[in-house]
């Protein structure tokens, strides 16, 4: 597992309609408060205070197809030359990162051909390094350098 420290949140929370919502800042809208959508907030952070990816080169929340199927991933960030570099797939906290979740990023990771693929939990995080066909994992986020 890769430890992750989150910075200290500073998000816009409000009740609308009596639901709790959280404003995106990727998407510029208020989003539905589920718990999944808590752990994308606080890894979007991370990756954004603590390893300092540039945020214009994140995406949240795009579809994609799988085939005849229409899926979004959860967040991906593309290298300097806008070509997919990570991809990260974000699960609720009661969520066990298993290797269903993994065979679910890879299969987004089709769509979206990523060097880095990232599972996380919140609470836990993986992650692998796929080069020249073969996925390796890693004890660490890459830093953005590319």
């Amino acid at each position: 597992m890769i430890p992750v420290t989150y910075p200290a949140p500073s998000f816009k929370i409000e009740k609308r309609e009596g639901v709790e919502c959280i404003f995106d800042t990727f998407r510029k809208k208020w989003i539905v408060l589920t718990p999944e959508e808590w752990v994308r907030q606080n890894f979007l952070q991370y990756l954004l205070q603590s390893l300092h990816y540039p945020a214009s080169l994140i995406a949240v929340e795009k579809e994609i197809r799988l085939g005849e199927l229409k899926k979004r991933f959860d967040i991906l960030v593309y290298d300097r030359d806008h070509a997919p570099w990570l991809i990260v797939e974000c699960k609720s906290m009661d969520v066990q990162l298993s290797e269903s979740v993994l065979q679910q990023a890879l299969r987004y990771s089709i769509s979206v051909p990523a060097s880095y693929i990232v599972i996380t939990n919140g609470s836990h995080c993986m992650a692998w390094h796929r080069h020249e066909g073969e996925l390796k994992p890693i004890n660490e986020l890459p830093l953005f350098t590319e």
